[in-house]
């Protein structure tokens, strides 16, 4: 009841009175109040409502608040280790100078605050989530720890007062209580509940689990007490079993958390697993088939699963998990729940505490099993893998702790066991060999388990544990692991099998050799890796030789359980040999690392016979694949062949296969080891001198790719030394060489091309060359390069010059080439270096390269070149080619004389064996073995079987057909028969029976060749006897001959001078004669023989038969040399049209065509412009029926209105504190200036008194090319009709020009008539100015009564190409005025049209007109065009007179005021609007007389504007002096009109009075008169430059160059103001009295000054000139920008983007493809583009560093402008490394963006549907 009360008084109160009371020394009646008031606060009945948390906050506070509580225990922090935990996607870093572990990693903030300059690091995204080691010196070197876990923080923490937390010891063990307790209720078995619902029971624990995690971060003494509590058994086992359990109601006998804890562990916990001990011979099924399994039947392809039956079960592993402690109880439910993400970060939380780490690790040990077999039931094994090994790899990498959980809790006996465990679920009969005496288990590689990688979190804690010397040692004494792991190993062996489909293609193509792959380079190659890292010095010879042992006994086991012989089963192929492979690499690091001697590891001979089979049969699959034989088992099989060789594959599959059959060679007879390859790649029946013969396994176009298969893979067999001899850094260097050869290549794709083993990447080895040093040894840097037509480049590396010349290997290239083609480039790029150079021209030959020295210990391998079946093969070739036999290639050709350069370069030693061998070969061809003297050896007659149908048998080169019987004895002495079959099966034969030495003499077998004939195949075989009478040197003589065409092509003069030296690189001609010289100089009989040979006259080579192959091959040839001409007509045809179109459209500077404006202007002037059309190709004028038109592409742009007042750029903001203002952009400005004018003045006047368009204004840009209009409606009508899937929208009007492919919308039509204005060539007149004026005056009344002109074709065109100019732009950048639609809208729409485009074209010329006339702007430029299609437009809108504008620039009248607002007075008026307006209004074509008149009369407007802008800016002295200044009264000096103006402004006595001060800060300078000249030339320059621009553009007047101090006194002159370079003010000519009309325009501003004093400033001292637009200026490095913004949140949602991307032009924050701040169905990246740039947009992804460009309704990716230290890109950010700004990149993205050309650039668009 006591309870009832406290629960009744406030928690405050209450916890410090109990607080009180437990603090005596007598504590009991405290202890009881606690425990009561707990009872009732916690009691399970309440549920997990957060009152109880509240009151367990308040109760740990002991009475203070709980956030003061919090920063109280922070202070006591003693932790020194960072120990932050993240989850999946969080950014940390990983530092490779500074792990010990590979698996170290860092948060941010430690890495930002520890020194890694230089280091090798990376930022990566966290898969499985992680926690930071900074502080941890068993993971990380103490030099890269940050400044705040370098101090050992502990040493100066106050130790901690026992009261503090002297609540939370007595409140929180009753907290985990009541945790656990919700667990043990929550959960129910899947069997009784289908929908067993535990995402419920973990969301109401919510509260509590983050209220724990929070404890977990107060710091090191919190943690101090939860580790007690967790650890400490006895808390458990009173809390846990005694009188505080709760009976829910209606609950009969034993309470339910009793129940459960007895129940769970004996039907959850307990497992039986395989003793690690008591294994036998595993590959072996026992009888029975488990019941339990039954289920299983139903797997994958209907095949039955197998279970082994497992002799003894391990009791350590099996026993009953018993809970000694909470923490064992927690983590049991955090795997029952599955990981729950809560849980696993408050149990990472904890590991900075020692103790609790030490015991967790354990805790984790002993529920190993259990995590495993919970893992294989989990639907979401996903998530579940990679947050056990969130926790795992936290505990694994510290080889302190691995350590003492290996001695103490068996951890390497559990994992084996598990992993066997695991694999044991998923095994399958193997199929290999023979399918029905096959007792060899495999795993099913169709297995969920194996498909989605389940295994992958055990097999990464094992290779991590092994990456621990100490714990690797431990492994690697074991035997009783080495069995099982063995065993382990050879479920993987022969998995996977791939069966040649030889009828039909397969239905349906298997994708399991993913998982094949995977699981043999993650669970067998990656632990070999790992323990071979340990096995590098002599002391650990011993575990080599155990392992090589356990090897040989599990791979004997196996050949006895597939039940082989001697002959692999035809068509099967399984890539997969991992005990194989684990046997060759062991042999290979105990050879070359440990110093033993190979023959104490080998086997017996037959054994190797054995062991060979296997991967040879691979070799020859690969060859077979390549020649399409699989190819009806589908793409998947090519998949594999390719997936075999792959960088990420090749040192654990295809290398050590290739070594073991090295060893193999090196070490069995070399007859036996050549029959057998040639067999294997069936070609041994195309070894015969005949003419034809017949194959019984190959079909003939499959013959030719085989035999070269079979040659090239003698060719690296014998040449490849990477285990044979070379150091590691020699095997680094070949590599890199090879993959630089096929391709250049960047840094990263070249990191990720080179097989990490023998060579880790990570780290130095040390006593090594590091990647970095051998990279410059052999490439050379090209920094990456921006090509003109916008591909971007990374910086590359590419070959050295001496490389390419000493050390391209094309044995190696074509070794690890994953796509044949990758060879042919190789040798391309190979040619063109020795084409460059000017070594050799022609078609060089792959070069020839010396290999590195054999180890000692392979010696035996050279025995393979000199052995006389493979000299036999050789002969028999080069008598084949020499004879033009089919299926003969150069590719043969090169390899066989590749083979015998090899034999003549490695002579073998011993020549004891050659007698032996003579005795009993007496029908052998060659005397002995070695190559050097068998080369001269002549052979006579060779007896052949040949069909009867061949050419041989009508007797060509026969002897008499005697039957072989009649045969003189010594004709047939000299007629060699040769049978490989033969001589391999005797071979075997004589291995297998060696004790009975009289048999192996017996078996000689005459006849067997006929035994290889597939029987009845229709014609009969004969034997026929040919002559030859050559010898291999002989034979190479007259290849020479052929292949140069000459009859003597080798004199005897040229042996006397040869130097074998020479002849490094060239053709096969090289190729000959460098092993002629060779054979020559190592031997004096070569020699001789070879004089004789060349000085003989040469037989004349044998007549050509013309099969009709050849006669194919002729016609081939010829067609292609036709094709080949009638391409380079085509190309010469086009090259020239496209040079005229480069001209036009590409900025190539060219005298003959200048822009398409400047068409005619040399003509006659009478003549018309005459345009071609690109789709008929017809040259004509443009009429008014038949129009041409400009192929033009419209686009909205802001470009204008982004530019400010500062040549700065503005910074990217990367802290809070820094913002951008976009008030002070030219469009802001404008858009203030008109709103203010709307305020006080007629709308009409003031819609014609400024320009709109700077924002979504309408760029017209043109390629050049014109087509007829009719013409292009037939092309768009064809186009839309078109299925292919364009890039452009054809519906939205959208296309590419037929000629040059540039994108456009739209065509511009051509006017009809002449060139240029027939005004522009008259003489200036002499007229007087105030004629002209009058003159003027009179063309503008014309334009009311102006004739509209007949509805034409012309002008339907002029109508359509307005309507898409409207089109383009949005609605709001339209309408400015006060009634939308309206025809003042309409017109100032139109006028700033020219405007916009006016504006543009200077700001692509450089913002000035000094750099004169040529640019690339004008060559885009249409404004001619553009001029008269909106002159014709605004025709319609006639100007009321009384209005006109002209009136009150030229005569002084009395002003008035209309009833209601007012005009906008002079002063306000935007002169350059008002010259387009004039000039597009008045009658076309207009005399330059007139043009000239109107720009006078408005630079005097321009002019006195200027004058008021700067007297605005005076300070009130200045001005006084000013107006009193007695200067002379003239209307051409400044300083009199600017007195002038002063005066009269100020009769208004408050103009000048507004804010005085600010004014006083800007005029803080004095005026002297140069500033002041110089500010009022400054003021009128732009005013000057457009109508210099709009003059050339009208008249085709030349724009000088000039400097730019020039520039005013230049333009001036140009448009025909008389004045010179010094003053300003005499270029102004008036028409009336300059004084009066100043007085006038200024009385009409004094008019108002009442209404808007704060305004009229603003409004006077505009100034007109703006920088060039520029991007935000960017951070030098991509991490500053990164940092900021990855992690911020939106500013329209609140939450953080999962995409964030920022506007490089405005620098909004924006979410990429983010649902939450969609729009009527458009996304925030989408919408931006509209709003900020009129449908163009630049964002920089975040995540990615790319930026991605949005044009319209399309997008492209443009790339990016940060690049590594390699100068590559990092798209996603998936290497991390540091990305640093390329200035260059970022320059053409602005230009692009400014020129408005990324639509024409970049190729790649694709509609965004309004998804991004």
């Amino acid at each position: 009841m006591m309870a009832a009360s406290l629960l009744r008084r406030d928690k405050k109160s209450t916890a410090a009175h109990l607080k009180a009371d437990l603090k005596r020394t007598d504590n009991s009646s405290g202890l009881r109040q606690l425990q009561e008031l707990l009872d009732s606060v916690l009691h399970p009945e309440r549920g997990s409502e957060p009152e109880a948390l509240e009151w367990c906050k308040w109760l740990l506070a002991g009475g203070d608040g709980f956030d003061e509580f919090c920063r109280t225990v922070r202070s006591y922090d003693n932790a020194t280790l960072c120990g932050l935990v993240w989850t999946a996607n969080f950014v940390a870093y990983r530092c490779r100078t500074c792990g010990i572990s590979p698996c170290m990693s860092l948060c941010a903030e430690c890495f930002n605050n520890g020194d890694h300059t230089g280091h090798d690091f990376n930022m990566f995204r966290s898969q499985a989530g992680g926690a930071c080691d900074c502080g941890d010196g068993n993971v990380m070197r103490e030099s890269g720890f940050c400044s705040r876990h370098r101090l050992k923080t502990g040493e100066n923490v106050p130790s901690v007062p026992r009261d503090l937390l002297l609540m939370s010891e007595m409140v929180l063990p009753r907290f985990i209580i009541t945790i656990i307790q919700y667990l043990r209720d929550g959960y129910t078995e899947p069997e009784s509940a289908a929908d067993r619902d535990l995402q419920k029971v973990l969301q109401q624990l919510d509260l509590h689990i983050s209220f724990l995690e929070e404890l977990t971060k107060m710091g090191g003494a919190m943690r101090t007490v939860l580790t007690k509590i967790l650890t400490n058994q006895q808390t458990f086992k009173e809390l846990s079993m005694g009188a505080r359990v709760w009976r829910k109601t209606g609950e009969k006998e034993m309470p339910k958390c009793l129940k459960s804890s007895v129940k769970y562990p004996q039907s959850v916990m307990v497992w039986g697993a395989m003793s690690a001990a008591g294994v036998g011979p595993l590959c072996f099924i026992k009888g029975r088939v488990n019941a339990e399994d039954q289920d299983g039947l139903q797997g994958v392809g209907q095949r039955k699963r197998v279970k082994l039956s497992s002799s003894t079960k391990d009791p350590s592993i099996m026993d009953t998990l018993k809970h000694k402690c909470f923490l064992e109880e927690l983590l049991f439910w955090t795997i029952k729940y599955e990981f729950p993400q809560k849980m696993v970060t408050f149990l990472l939380n904890m590991l900075p505490d020692q103790d609790y780490k030490i015991t967790f690790t354990k805790t984790f040990v002993q529920h190993y099993a259990f995590i495993m077999k919970t893992l294989m039931k989990s639907h979401e094994s996903d998530t579940m893998s990679n947050r056990i090994v969130h926790i795992s790899v936290q505990l694994f990498s510290n080889e302190e702790l691995a350590r003492h959980v290996t001695e103490e809790c068996q951890l390497l006996d559990i994992m084996v066991t598990v992993l066997i465990y695991m694999m044991e679920s998923c095994l399958i009969k193997s199929e290999l060999q023979d399918e029905e005496s096959n007792h060899h288990v495999v795993v099913n590689c169709g297995e969920a388990l194996l498909k989605n990688n389940t295994y992958w979190p055990l097999v990464s804690d094992f290779i991590n544990i092994l990456s621990h010397q100490s714990v690797a040692k431990r492994f690697l004494e074991d035997q009783s692991l080495l069995l099982p792991w063995m065993s382990f190993v050879s479920f993987f062996q022969g998995m996977n099998l791939n069966k040649r489909e030889l009828n039909e293609h397969v239905e349906f193509e298997s994708q399991t050799y993913y998982a094949a792959f995977a699981a043999e380079l993650e669970a067998c190659a990656q632990p070999m890796w790992g323990l071979l890292t340990h096995c590098k010095v002599k002391e650990t010879q011993e575990y080599t030789k155990t392992v090589v042992q356990y090897c040989l006994d599990t791979l004997q086991m196996w050949f006895d359980a597939i039940g082989f012989v001697d002959e692999p089963a035809l068509n099967q192929l399984t890539f997969h040999l991992p005990l194989h492979r684990y046997y060759a690499m062991f042999l290979s690091k105990g050879v070359k690392c440990q110093g033993l001697d190979l023959d104490s590891l080998l086997p017996d001979q037959e054994m190797l016979m054995k062991i060979m089979v296997h991967p040879l049969q691979i070799q020859a699959s690969l060859s077979e694949i390549h020649s399409n034989m699989w190819v009806r088992n589908g793409l998947q099989i090519k998949g594999q062949a390719m997936t075999y060789v792959q960088s990420h594959f090749c040192n654990s599959m295809i290398d050590p296969d290739i070594y073991l059959l090295q060893v193999c060679a090196s070490r069995l007879d070399p007859d036996y080891f050549i029959s057998s390859v040639f067999e294997r790649f069936k070609v041994v029946d195309l070894l015969t001198m005949a003419s034809q013969h017949q194959n019984a396994v190959l079909d003939s176009e499959q013959e030719r790719p085989m035999l070269e298969g079979a040659l090239t893979f003698l060719v690296i067999l014998s040449s490849l030394r990477i285990h044979l001899g070379m150091s590691d850094d020699e095997i680094l260097r070949a590599e890199m060489v090879s993959q630089l050869c096929m391709n250049d290549r960047t840094h990263s794709s070249l990191l990720d091309l080179i097989p990490e083993n023998p060579n880790p990447k990570s780290g130095v080895v040390p006593g090594s060359c590091s990647f970095e040093e051998m990279l410059s040894a052999v490439a050379d840097f090209k920094a990456p390069v921006f090509e003109p037509g916008g591909s971007m480049q990374q910086g590359m590396y590419t070959p050295k010059a001496e490389v390419w010349e000493k050390e391209f290997d094309p044995i190696m290239v074509i070794l690890r080439t994953v796509y044949r083609r990758d060879v042919q480039s190789a040798m391309d790029r190979y040619s063109a270096f020795l084409k460059q150079s000017g070594i050799q021209t022609g078609n060089p030959w792959p070069p020839y390269k010396e290999r590195t020295p054999l180890h000692p210990c392979y010696k035996g391998l050279v025995r393979l070149l000199h052995c006389k079946t493979l000299h036999i093969v050789i002969f028999t070739l080069l008598y084949k080619i020499w004879m033009d036999h089919q299926n003969m290639s150069e590719h043969v050709l090169c390899m066989v004389l590749y083979l015998i350069e090899l034999g003549l370069d490695n002579p073998v030693q011993d020549d004891k064996v050659e007698e032996v061998s003579i005795e009993h070969c007496h029908d052998s061809w060659f005397p002995g073995t070695s190559l050097l003297s068998n080369l001269h050896h002549v052979i006579n007659f060779v007896r052949v079987r040949v069909p009867e149908t061949a050419p041989e048998v009508d007797g060509l080169f026969i002897l008499p057909a005697y039957s072989p019987s009649v045969v003189s004895p010594q004709n047939l002495r000299e007629a060699q028969v040769f049978s490989l079959v033969a001589e391999r099966r005797r071979k075997f034969q004589e291995i297998i029976n060696r004790s009975n030495h009289e048999a192996s003499q017996a078996v000689r077998p005459k006849s067997s060749s006929s035994r290889w004939l597939p029987p009845g195949s229709p014609p009969q075989l004969v034997t026929e006897i040919l002559e030859i009478g050559e010898s291999m040197l002989s034979l190479l003589v007259k290849l020479h001959q052929k292949l140069s065409g000459k009859q003597n092509s080798l004199s005897l003069s040229w042996l006397a001078e040869v130097d074998p030296a020479h002849h490094a690189h060239g053709d096969g001609l090289t190729a000959i004669e460098r092993i002629l010289a060779k054979a020559a100089t190592r031997s004096r009989h070569s020699k001789r023989c070879l004089q004789e040979i060349c000085g003989k006259v040469c037989p004349p080579i044998p007549p050509k038969k013309n099969s009709p192959g050849d006669k194919k091959s002729m016609d081939k040839e010829e067609r292609r040399q036709r094709a080949r001409e009638r391409q380079q007509k085509l190309l010469a045809e086009f090259a020239s049209r496209q040079k005229s179109f480069m001209e036009t459209a590409m900025d190539v500077e060219s005298p003959e065509t200048d822009a398409v404006m400047d068409m005619g202007s040399a003509e006659p002037l009478d003549s018309e412009v005459l345009y071609d059309c690109v789709i008929c190709g017809q040259s004509g004028p443009s009429t008014e029926d038949r129009p041409t038109g400009l192929v033009v592409l419209l686009q909205a742009s802001s470009v204008l209105g982004h530019r400010c007042r500062s040549d700065t750029p503005k910074r990217l903001p990367i802290t809070d504190e820094e913002h951008i203002y976009p008030e002070d952009t030219c469009g802001a400005t404008h858009d203030v200036r008109l709103s203010l004018m709307q305020r006080y003045f007629k709308d009409s006047s003031c819609l014609q008194s400024v320009s709109i368009g700077w924002d979504g204004g309408v760029y017209v840009q043109t390629c050049g090319h014109t087509l007829h209009i009719d013409c292009h409606k037939s092309y768009m009508e064809s186009l839309r009709n078109d299925q292919v899937l364009q890039g452009f929208s054809v519906d939205k009007g959208e296309f590419t020009c037929p000629l040059c492919r540039q994108f456009a919308n739209s065509v511009l039509p051509c006017r009809p008539g002449r060139g240029m204005e027939t005004g522009a060539w008259h003489a200036p007149s002499n007229k007087s100015m105030s004629t002209l004026v009058k003159e003027v005056e009179d063309l503008q009344e014309q334009l009311g009564i102006f004739p509209v002109s007949v509805e034409s074709n012309l002008s339907k065109e002029m109508e359509s190409v307005i309507k898409d100019i409207k089109n383009t732009t949005q609605k709001k950048y339209m309408d400015y005025g006060k009634n939308p639609g309206s025809p003042d809208n309409d017109f100032l729409f139109m006028y700033s049209v020219a405007r916009t485009n006016l504006e543009l074209e200077l700001v692509h010329r450089g913002g000035n007109l000094c750099s004169g006339g040529a640019s690339a702007a004008a060559k885009r430029s249409c404004l001619n065009q553009l001029f008269h299609v909106l002159a014709m437009h605004m025709r319609l809108y006639s100007i009321d007179s009384a209005y006109n504008p002209w009136t009150r620039l030229t005569q002084t009248l009395g002003w008035y005021c209309d009833d209601e607002r007012p005009e906008v007075p002079m002063l306000f008026r935007d002169v350059p609007s008002l010259l387009i307006i004039f000039i597009l209004t008045m009658p076309q074509p207009l005399r330059k007389e007139h043009f000239t008149c109107v720009v006078k009369v408005l630079y005097s407007l321009q002019y006195t504007q200027a004058l008021a802008a700067l007297s605005v800016r005076f300070s009130r002295e200045e001005r006084l002096a000013w107006s009193r200044k007695n200067t002379p009264n003239s209307d051409k000096s400044w300083e009199s009109l600017l007195g002038h103006m002063i005066s009269e402004l100020t009769k208004a006595k408050d103009v000048y009075d507004t804010n005085s001060e600010e004014t006083l800060v800007l005029s803080s300078s004095v005026w002297s008169p140069q500033s002041i000249e110089f500010s009022l030339q400054q003021f009128c320059l732009p005013f000057l430059r457009l109508s210099c621009l709009l003059q050339h553009h009208l008249y085709g007047d030349s724009l000088p160059g000039c400097l730019v101090e020039e520039e005013f006194s230049l333009l001036a002159g140009c448009l025909g103001l008389a004045g010179s370079a010094q003053s300003s003010a005499a270029c102004l000519e008036w028409n009336v009295n300059a004084l009066d009309l100043i007085s006038q325009w200024c009385s009409e501003e004094i008019y108002f000054v009442s209404d808007f004093l704060e305004s009229l400033q603003s409004l006077l001292g505009q100034d007109p000139q703006w920088a060039a637009p520029r991007l935000l200026h960017l951070p030098d490095n991509y991490n500053t920008i990164f940092q900021y913004y990855h992690r911020k949140s939106c500013t329209s949602c609140g939450k953080t983007p999962k995409d964030p991307a920022l506007c490089l032009v405005c620098g909004a924050f924006v979410c990429l493809k983010g649902q939450c701040c969609k729009q009527q169905g458009v996304c925030e990246c989408v919408l931006h583009s509209q709003h900020c740039g009129a449908a163009t947009g630049i964002f920089l992804l975040i995540n990615a560093s790319v930026i991605i460009i949005i044009r319209g309704h399309r997008f492209c990716l443009w790339g990016s402008v940060y690049l590594d230290a390699h100068g590559e890109e990092d798209r996603d950010l998936r290497r991390g490394k540091p990305l640093y700004l390329c200035e260059e990149r970022y320059r053409v993205l602005e230009q692009q963006w400014v020129s408005h050309t990324f639509d024409h650039i970049n190729k790649r668009w694709g509609p965004h549907y309004n998804g991004l």
